[in-house]
């Protein structure tokens, strides 16, 4: 059975009728195949239409041979003829993000010489993937030249050339196919073999976003985003930008002046926090002197801090420093340090009694508990 692919003859059509050749129940539900369909099958890194055929739910559609199997959720009667509608908001923006990435594929075969050897169409981006380097600075000059192809709003071309005309047509290519050939041309701009649906026009793709050119697999993966999803980020962006603005006092465009500036008034602040801290954690340990083993809490301090007191403290009590910081809602980070002897054996008993796990040297050993501060001071009384 042959199917007729009417997303080739129309890529925008989205409601169509047709006679049901057969249907047969399966594992994956009901195989239905029509006479000709405006569902797209999965290929070519575009995953397949979905939608309604019959008042029947069409979950995934397959090409089998010249057969297209739509997968149904419900039976469908051979020989009755049922209308389908795709989800067209679905389908055009895959055609947007499909064109777009061929004009980028083209401009960069163009350029460096380099092939498309991935498409990943995602549910936020487009990621494709190249053979060859592609340096993260010259992604915007790229931009720049795939968005005046959708501002020319040229002509999209989708054709099978014969056998005899296919060997004249210039067309990318990973490897020699053999007839037939479905070519997709951008004039000017890129003509590559696919199996797609597209947009006929340039200017329907609206708008083309290259995010980023990284470093995979010995070439280079770009992240972009075309139409509809290409403005939704940037809406996400702008706005994102604009709390950010209004959080600095600073103008729009001049966020990143304004964040860097507040960084270095950051890093100002924690070096002053940092010197205030060693002054206070000195004055604490200097308490301690001659006071053998401690115990002490301290809150609102990370680990670091953690184990900056605790050494400080062991350097004048003459025995084991144990310095807890947390809740006992949310634990408590801890570190215990002895200039002799070995604490692994202590902790040990400690993190099984209270519940925690931790580590390190024999006289420096640190880690958490999930434990009250009660159930702490009850076992060092032990001690």
């Amino acid at each position: 059975m042959e199917t007729k692919k009417l997303f080739y003859v129309n890529p925008h059509l989205s409601r169509f009728s047709a006679r049901v050749l057969s249907c047969e129940e399966t594992e994956k539900g009901f195989e239905v195949i029509l006479e000709e369909t405006a569902f797209y099958p999965e290929g070519g890194g575009q995953a397949a239409d979905t939608g309604i055929l019959g008042g029947v739910r069409v979950l995934d559609v397959r090409e089998r041979g010249e057969a297209i199997v739509h997968f149904c959720d419900a039976a469908l009667a051979a020989g009755e003829t049922v209308e389908g509608v795709i989800d067209y908001d679905l389908r055009f923006d895959r055609m947007q993000q499909h064109t777009g990435e061929h004009i980028v594929s083209g401009l960069i075969n163009q350029r460096w010489g380099w092939h498309n050897t991935g498409f990943h169409m995602g549910t936020e981006s487009t990621t494709i993937d190249f053979d060859g380097v592609i340096p993260a600075e010259e992604l915007p000059s790229i931009e720049a030249l795939a968005n005046e192809a959708v501002w020319k709003n040229l002509a999209v071309n989708c054709w099978v050339p014969s056998p005899e005309e296919l060997p004249s047509v210039t067309y990318r290519t990973k490897r020699a196919l053999p007839w037939p050939v479905r070519i997709v041309q951008v004039p000017g701009y890129d003509s590559c073999a696919c199996c797609g649906t597209h947009v006929t026009h340039t200017g329907e793709v609206g708008l083309i976003k290259l995010f980023s050119a990284v470093p995979f697999r010995g070439g280079t993966r770009i992240e972009m985003a075309c139409g509809k999803r290409a403005l939704a980020i940037l809406n996400s962006a702008y706005e994102q930008n604009r709390q950010v603005s209004q959080a600095f006092s600073a103008k729009i465009q001049e966020t990143g002046e304004a964040a860097r500036k507040m960084n270095e008034v950051l890093a100002a602040q924690k070096y002053r926090i940092t010197g205030l801290e060693k002054q206070i954690f000195s004055g604490i340990a200097i308490s301690y002197t001659g006071k053998g083993d401690v115990l002490h809490f301290e809150e609102g301090i990370d680990n670091v801090a953690v184990r900056e007191l605790a050494d400080a403290i062991a350097e004048h009590c003459g025995g084991t420093a144990a310095v807890f910081s947390g809740s006992d809602e949310s634990g408590y980070a801890f570190c215990l340090v002895t200039r002799t002897g070995d604490l692994r054996q202590q902790v040990k008993d400690m993190t099984k009694a209270l519940n925690g796990r931790g580590g390190g040297k024999p006289i420096c050993q640190q880690g958490r508990v999930q434990a009250k501060k009660a159930e702490i001071e009850a076992f060092f009384a032990n001690q």
